[in-house]
């Protein structure tokens, strides 16, 4: 069973301009050959959503006209045009909308669903995307558009940004994408608005990003970040998030947009696996986007020197949206405008900064959480997540069904790259059931192929074990294919368990399940709704990795030894000597601590072939 949404890097889809006329030559015949004699360009299957859609075909049937002049756009575009503003501008209140601030106002708006208070919530974002799609039209006007259209529209357009800002609470669903869209929209229709508005309504977009959007990020591993339905980051919305601040920054030239989408850029190539794989999010734990997001990670990719294009994107959106039948969608088509505008390409190089929350070398990654324990481990194509023991859910020690993971102090980190190797040394004091202060060093060595992760604790009652990981996907060409199973050697007995019970509080690796649907059964909102990510910590057990303890270990120390990804055999040797613990593996040697110590407490790693 492979997962639904991860598939393909997005730097994998060709981006020249050529390849970029041949898409735009795609959805001119479709549009053409669904052209009512109303004008609608909707999809016929198209029911939420939908109210910026036949706009949004209409922005790059424009597009195509400017860059090749086909002589049959014109009159396409003006009945489409003419279409949008007779038949999908509403000014009367939808019933039922519960964020308006003004009743009866007049204003325009877009709908969520066309028929009257069958699903308002959606109309806030509808008519920022809406907005945006008018702005693309309006940018793509000169010679196309006749002045008549050209009026109604902007009217329009200046009519949507005084709905959003004005008539309704701003940002009412707490989502930075929706937000930080409706700020771009404000940027680039104030460029088409006489000089006295077109500062006022510039100056308020940036005056909402500063005090609405940014005031209010949400930090997650180090980085602030803007909230994405109450959580820090979705792994769905987040790279929309950055595409949405990459366009601010182009069309706006304000600093503020380039500094925050550096600082997510560098969350998200920090929390992105090698080989693109990543899941968990306040709104879609796996639902990943595709031309969404190709903007944000190729501009800021470039800007900040990273190799974000590894994204994992839906190939199903690869170009734009579409519908089951592959037809295509106008949702969301001005990020195919903007991304065929930006000229940046994809910087392919991965990183060399090294980054406090991540171990990334060759086809080997490990993302930490904010708590510095794995959120995902990545060796021979194969992608752990953390387990769960008795509501517990991370990766440690095991003592009496207790896990050790959660620091209680400073957790100090220190990384080290020597002889064609990178690793990171984690220490966290932690405290058990027993109330008794331990030290737990996590040291993780990579040569690019293989993990090697070493965990010592001061010795532990009972029969301790190291949960290693809940083995749950590995590649499979450009999918990704759900597994319970991987290329894992332990220094001690390796064992793989299952849940003993069943329900959804229980997640086996081996059932057709994914973590998105587990995770959204124990939400407390419906899907779609819910936070999965919320849901998935009410996970009680699940498929599991259980280390035991390494042979050989100093007698005042539990030492739990494994290795992931491929190799011979597997024998760590360990000796101490005062405060210093030699770790001796097939590939490397490591010392942990030193005699003198660290002035500051910092942790000391020296390490070698």
């Amino acid at each position: 069973m492979h997962l639904l949404h991860q598939r393909g890097p997005l730097h994998d889809l060709p981006d020249t301009p050529e390849a970029y006329d041949t898409v735009l030559a795609d959805v001119v015949e479709q549009a053409l050959a669904r052209l009512t004699p109303e004008g609608n360009l909707e999809h016929p299957d198209c029911v939420d959503d939908i109210g910026d859609t036949a706009l949004g075909i209409t922005s790059l049937l424009a597009l195509a006209w400017q860059r090749g002049k086909d002589p049959r756009l014109p009159e396409a575009v003006h009945r489409s045009l003419d279409f949008h503003l007779n038949e999908r501008v509403y000014t009367e209140d939808n019933a039922g909308y519960p964020n308006l601030r003004v009743r009866n106002s007049g204003l325009p708006y877009a709908r969520y669903t066309l028929a009257a208070g069958a699903h308002p919530i959606g109309d806030w974002p509808s008519t920022v995307w809406a907005l945006l799609q008018a702005v693309n039209v309006l940018d793509a006007a000169d010679g196309l558009v006749d002045d008549e259209q050209l009026s109604r529209l902007l009217d329009v357009a200046r009519g949507y940004w005084r709905w959003l800002t004005e008539a309704t609470f701003f940002n009412p669903q707490e989502a930075g994408n929706q937000a930080i869209g409706c700020v771009v929209g404000g940027l680039m229709l104030a460029a088409h608005l006489p000089g006295p508005e077109g500062e006022s309504v510039r100056a308020r977009a940036l005056q909402l990003y500063t005090e609405k959007i940014r005031a209010h990020r949400v930090e997650d591993r180090g980085a602030a970040l803007p909230p994405e339905h109450g959580g820090a980051y979705d792994n769905n919305y987040g790279p929309i998030s950055l595409s949405f601040l990459a366009q601010a920054h182009r069309v706006s030239g304000e600093e503020i947009f380039a500094e925050d989408g550096e600082a997510l850029a560098r969350y998200i190539d920090a929390r992105l696996t090698n080989g693109g794989f990543d899941n968990g999010g306040p709104r879609y734990s796996e639902q990943h986007s595709a031309f969404e997001s190709v903007l944000g990670l190729r501009y800021f990719g470039a800007r900040i020197g990273a190799d974000l294009g590894r994204y994992r994107g839906d190939s199903r959106w690869a170009r734009h949206a579409v519908k089951a039948d592959g037809g295509v969608d106008g949702h969301f088509a001005w990020m195919l405008v903007w991304q065929i505008q930006d000229t940046t390409r994809w910087h392919r190089e991965p990183s060399t900064a090294i980054a406090r929350h991540q171990l990334r070398a060759g086809t080997v990654s490990v993302a930490f959480d904010t708590r510095m324990t794995p959120a995902v481990v990545e060796a021979a194509g194969t992608y752990y997540l953390p387990a769960a023991v008795n509501r517990q859910h991370g990766f440690g020690p095991v003592v009496d069904g207790f896990l050790l993971c959660r620091p209680m102090g400073e957790v100090r980190v220190r990384d080290v790259r020597a002889d064609g190797l990178a690793a990171k040394l984690v220490t966290k004091p932690v405290v058990g059931r027993d109330h008794v202060l331990r030290h737990i060093q996590s040291l993780y060595v990579t040569d690019g192929t293989s993990l090697w992760v070493t965990v010592a604790v001061e010795r532990l009652p009972g029969r301790p074990y190291l949960l290693a990981g809940l083995p749950y996907a590995t590649d499979d060409g450009d999918r990704v294919l759900r597994t319970a199973e991987g290329e894992v050697t332990s220094a001690g007995e390796l064992r793989l368990t299952h849940p003993q019970s069943e329900g959804a509080h229980h997640f086996d690796a081996r059932a057709e399940l994914t973590q998105e649907q587990a995770a959204f059964a124990l939400a407390a909102d419906p899907r779609g709704y819910g936070n999965p990510d919320e849901g998935w910590r009410h996970l009680v057990s699940s498929t599991a990795l259980e280390a035991a303890p390494a042979p050989g270990a100093p007698e005042d120390l539990h030492v739990f030894a494994v290795r992931y990804g491929p190799g011979g055999p597997f024998a760590p040797a360990f000796e101490r000597d005062g405060e210093v613990l030699t770790v001796r593996t097939e590939a490397f040697t490591a010392r942990l601590g030193e005699v003198a110590g660290d002035a500051h407490g910092e942790p000391v790693l020296t390490l070698s072939v």
